[in-house]
């Protein structure tokens, strides 16, 4: 199969065709990549996100991305940390912004600032209010992703990814209203989505083709965290309204005291997702790599992926 686009694979479902069968890796190209970082809290957290930059960095991913932390905790963190990317680094940073926590103003000054710096990216979502409380639009703030992607593009022609929800948002009224929110908010300017993780395939299939049905073009980027730690990862999930298939718990049980055991069955696991989804049309990954590298090097590796010369 050759190198294609969410959006060349969106156009092939249209048309009623889906491809199954997992083919031999000999037969797909390794895919476009991209990764997620977090702002670290102390030096030694520091020191592990610069090493894990400088490892996937050297995979050449399309970008990566900075998150933003509940009620807007990690603000000024997460500024630091792309302004240090965009100095340091040949690497193209997307900024999580959110609506929590900051008047229009506020968030518009922020967007200006990034702007001016050379970020001309960003991942625009609604965002978690603090532990133990319920969202709530902030007073004079944005109401939601939808406005924020709105307000970004009166402020600069950002480049803007927005969230999307394969087995649904878990505060949404029901999916179809979760998906029309996604079409309001690619139609407001953004122009692609990352999925929440997921680890069910048909469950995104399935997805994409209700988006094809609801006039969806954009791409749709699948968001893949390796799951090492399976317990954290089931609990984690839970939370998030995604589905942990009971085949991989099976897969690791026994392994809490085994964490190289656990380390290789994630990648196997990992890659194998992806080449089922590059089966079907999918040639983009968004990877959720916890400033850990060495797993998501691997993973890359397997599918293909290798480090510039």
């Amino acid at each position: 199969m050759t190198h294609s686009s969410t959006r060349d694979a969106l156009e092939r479902w249209a048309g009623g065709e889906r491809i199954m069968p997992l083919p031999s890796h000999a037969s797909l190209s390794a895919p476009a990549i991209s990764f997620e970082f977090f702002p670290p809290k102390t030096p030694a957290l520091e020191e592990q996100l610069w090493a894990c930059v400088a490892r996937l960095g050297t995979l050449k991913p399309r970008f990566v991305s900075v998150t933003y932390g509940a009620g807007g905790s990690t603000q000024e963190r997460t500024h630091a940390t792309l302004l240090r990317l965009v100095k340091e680094t040949d690497l193209v940073p997307a900024a999580h912004l959110t609506c929590v926590g900051a008047t229009r103003e506020q968030v518009d000054e922020v967007a200006r600032q990034y702007w001016e710096a050379g970020i001309k990216h960003i991942v625009a979502l609604r965002g978690d209010p603090p532990k133990g409380q319920t969202y709530a639009p902030y007073p004079g703030g944005y109401d939601f992703a939808v406005d924020l992607v709105a307000g970004l593009k009166r402020v600069a022609d950002f480049e803007i990814t927005v969230a999307a929800y394969p087995e649904t948002h878990p505060q949404a009224k029901n999916p179809e209203d979760d998906l029309d929110n996604l079409k309001r908010k690619l139609d407001a300017g953004a122009t692609r989505a990352i999925t929440q993780m997921f680890y069910d395939n048909e469950a995104f299939l399935r997805f994409l083709d209700r988006a094809v049905a609801a006039g969806i073009k954009a791409p749709i980027v699948p968001g893949i965290m390796p799951i090492s730690n399976y317990k954290q990862a089931a609990a984690f999930c839970a939370g998030c309204g995604t589905s942990v298939p009971k085949w991989m718990e099976s897969l690791f049980e026994g392994l809490d005291e085994d964490i190289e055991t656990r380390r290789m069955v994630a990648a196997a696991t990992t890659a194998e997702q992806v080449r089922l989804l590059q089966a079907n049309g999918i040639d983009e990954f968004h990877f959720i790599t916890l400033n850990r590298p060495d797993l998501v090097y691997a993973i890359a590796r397997i599918l293909g992926v290798k480090p510039a010369a």
